[in-house]
């Protein structure tokens, strides 16, 4: 066995790598971020399923948390070794760059799911959900919901930690925008000098995170009324420590993702409003493209006025606001994953 082959094998062992059998149009990587939310998971199902019905080999590979870039590095330089046509990746941070860009240069057609890297070289196109119009609905929604009220809102920023991750700016400053917070900086995470928001805090994405983020916040300020929240397990996390504290039902908790889980809370009243992604449509048009580039050597591209392909996305709420376009959680329900 080869030095890559045997890296491989332990990084499937470490990091929950599945093959398809072999059908002999080339191979397609998946790596993500971790394998344990459901939107990662969600999306190497669509991209597995999709691989299968294109005449793809197919590898996923997934670090261990947000943020962990050296399993995601070395799940490059695997696929690479293996001669893939193709590589979609949900980058941890930009420090994967130059290994895309090795990528890239063998030959590689490299897709970033979800968030897009810094350096436009290290990826030749983005298949994403509009992340700041994700944040947008919800600020939007928020602000509507509050009415008077958001003239004096107290808000909490639950983001993922402090790397300025392009998915983790682009929905904190877009919900601002979306409620009416000017932000100078939008590629950047806490430009706003509104006295509204009472700080960012990082909750990695996870319960946990979002618990103890949600808990400084509280200790700074104990009457904040509104939370924004990276995604939905840290909206879990958040509404626990508002519980812990007596605050049940006193702030508002605005999320994205749209995962089954996510969607059930904001029918239980837990999360007001949610931006619903599509994680199974992103991984499976990211392995089309990967096919259509193996056969012929066609590439995707953007969509019309965006950097990126734009995937789609919808507010899911049961409390409609004036102003806001939003489907209710019958239906958020039936599109929802994981």
């Amino acid at each position: 066995m080869t030095k890559a082959l045997a890296g491989a094998a332990a990084l499937a062992l470490m990091s929950g790598m599945a093959l398809a059998e072999s059908h002999g149009g080339g191979l397609a990587c998946l790596i993500t971020k971790n394998n344990t939310n459901p939107f990662f998971v969600k999306m190497k199902e669509g991209a597995e399923a999709a691989a299968t019905a294109a005449g793809l080999d197919f590898q996923a590979y997934a670090g261990e948390k947000d943020g962990d870039a050296a399993p995601q590095i070395t799940a490059i330089e695997n696929c690479v070794a293996a001669g893939a046509k193709g590589i979609l990746i949900t980058p941890s941070n930009d420090s994967v760059g130059p290994a895309l860009k090795d990528a890239r240069a063998a030959g590689i057609l490299v897709i970033a799911l979800d968030t897009p890297l810094a350096d436009t070289e290290a990826q030749d196109i983005t298949f994403a959900t509009d992340n700041f119009e994700a944040g947008l609905l919800i600020g939007k929604w928020a602000a509507a919901t509050m009415g008077e009220g958001a003239a004096n809102a107290k808000i909490a920023m639950l983001d993922i930690n402090k790397d300025n991750i392009s998915v983790d700016v682009q929905r904190d400053t877009g919900f601002l925008v979306g409620f009416g917070i000017e932000v100078p900086d939008l590629t950047v995470m806490g430009s706003e000098t509104d006295p509204r928001v009472i700080g960012h805090e990082s909750s990695d994405a996870n319960p946990e995170g979002g618990l103890r983020a949600m808990e400084t916040l509280l200790a700074k300020d104990p009457d904040i009324n509104v939370v924004y929240t990276i995604n939905e397990p840290a909206a879990e996390g958040a509404y626990q420590a508002l519980k812990n504290a007596g605050k049940e039902g006193q702030a508002i908790i605005v999320s994205v993702d749209g995962g089954c889980p996510g969607v059930a809370s904001v029918k239980s009243g837990v999360i007001g409003a949610t931006s619903q992604q599509y994680p199974l449509k992103m991984a499976a048009l990211g392995i089309d493209a990967i096919a259509a580039f193996a056969k012929d050597g066609t590439k995707p591209t953007v969509t019309e006025g965006l950097s990126f392909y734009n995937t789609g996305v919808n507010l899911v709420t049961d409390k409609p606001a004036e102003g806001v376009p939003s489907i209710d959680t019958t239906e958020g329900t039936a599109l929802c994953w994981g």
